[in-house]
């Protein structure tokens, strides 16, 4: 498949950055993130309206009514060969890059990135200021993916190929990275190193003291998260989350 042919289908949702296997794990498609590489090394840089720069074949996306996405004016951008859905509601500004899939009914709001590759799901809310980390290399590196049903609140960074699982929810400013550890509370564990967040965790901000005695000794903390409740499938996710944090 040639980088042309890897683009529209990338668009048109033929095709992902990664998927599920057959253990139910969540794995990068290498040939896909070569294709992309590929369609960068042949670009040329170029001029478009209103003064930007970037490779000619990767213009930003244009949307119309049968498109069925709701692409607010005042800045965003959605990058050539990236997927959204019908019923997608894009405020600004927010920027969804190459390779990236965002499912049926999600809202990207204001000054939100899904980076490259990330995989967003069905009737995700990823709140004002959610950054969701890209990778394209190295090409193995799994992205970061949020299932369905999730709620990602304001000021969340998910890096580092983390997994939310569905019906998930997330604390205003909770950082996920593949070195932050998870302790969930409630069945008195740690989540693994790589382990998804469960489905339907209710995960808050949280810290934990510092490894190095001198920094205990200062009163130092490092950041961590923490999974206080689990939710239903018939649960608000809000409502449950504004219950937790008074």
């Amino acid at each position: 498949m040639s980088w042309l042919e890897l683009l529209n289908n990338l668009e048109s949702g033929a095709v992902r950055a990664a998927s599920k296997n057959e253990s139910g794990q969540w794995e990068a498609n290498v040939e896909v993130k070569q294709g992309i590489l590929e369609a960068f090394k042949n670009g040329t840089n170029t001029e478009f309206a209103g003064g930007f720069v970037d490779k000619h074949n990767l213009a930003p996306q244009e949307f119309s009514t049968d498109d069925g996405v709701r692409m607010v004016p005042g800045g965003s951008s959605v990058r050539r060969g990236a997927y959204v859905a019908k019923g997608t509601i894009i405020m600004p500004p927010a920027y969804v890059n190459i390779g990236a899939y965002i499912d049926e009914g999600t809202m990207v709001d204001s000054h939100a990135l899904v980076g490259s590759c990330a995989q967003v799901g069905k009737n995700v809310h990823l709140s004002a200021a959610v950054q969701l980390g890209g990778v394209l290399e190295p090409i193995g590196a799994s992205p970061v993916v949020v299932e369905d049903d999730a709620f990602i609140g304001a000021g969340c960074v998910i890096v580092e190929g983390v997994v939310v699982k569905k019906g998930a929810v997330l604390a205003p400013g909770v950082r996920l990275s593949a070195t932050i550890p998870v302790y969930d509370c409630v069945n008195e564990r740690q989540l693994d190193k790589g382990e998804p967040i469960p489905e339907y965790a209710i995960v808050i901000p949280g810290s934990r003291p510092a490894s190095n005695e001198w920094a205990r000794e200062q009163g130092l903390s490092m950041s961590c998260a923490l999974i206080v409740k689990y939710r239903d499938e018939q649960s608000d996710a809000s409502l449950l989350l504004e219950e937790v944090l008074r």
